[in-house]
């Protein structure tokens, strides 16, 4: 009886993370990429620039909250810290943050810097009059800052996963009535 709840639990977020997925992705797209359009050269890149360290900063987080320990946030929310319940919350929903923070957010950062890139691309052809082989350049660069900023990201993550999540359980518990 467990295994098939289990079961419909895992269907039943599968099916919300796609939503979830869908709905933001959309939306970011949306406005990143009509934006972007209407935005000057250097505006486009500072704005690719802002959703890399999008990407890596909800990586960073998904990372922290699997590692953080919960005991020390026991410890604080006995103490009634600020955010010490709302960083608990987070690490008791640990694989569906880290999936939200790491797969959805982390994924649509990527895919809407591809496009962002692609854009930056078209721009530079157009004002600079030269051949759109430069995409090649352009892609690497996005990929390999992604990567590179995810790597480092991570390190951060496992050394500081207590400060990282308690800092994020501060802003949560500003909306909520903790």
């Amino acid at each position: 009886m467990q295994k098939k709840k289990n079961s419909n639990t895992n269907i039943k977020w599968a099916i919300q993370a796609f939503a979830l997925t869908f709905v933001l992705s959309s939306i970011v797209s949306f406005i990143s990429n009509n934006g972007v359009e209407k935005l000057n050269l250097f505006s486009s890149i500072i704005i690719l620039i802002v959703v890399i360290l999008i990407g890596i900063l909800f990586d960073m987080l998904g990372i922290a909250v699997t590692v953080a320990p919960e005991d020390d946030f026991n410890a604080k929310a006995t103490k009634k810290a600020k955010g010490a319940k709302s960083s608990l919350m987070l690490i008791k929903n640990s694989s569906k943050v880290a999936n939200i923070c790491a797969d959805v957010i982390g994924d649509i950062c990527g895919v809407v810097s591809g496009a962002i890139s692609a854009m930056i691309v078209l721009k530079i052809v157009s004002i600079y009059n030269i051949s759109n082989n430069i995409q090649f350049i352009i892609s690497a660069l996005v990929a390999s800052l992604t990567v590179s900023g995810k790597a480092l990201g991570k390190e951060v993550a496992k050394r500081n996963s207590t400060q990282i999540v308690h800092m994020v359980g501060k802003i949560i518990s500003n909306f909520k009535n903790e």
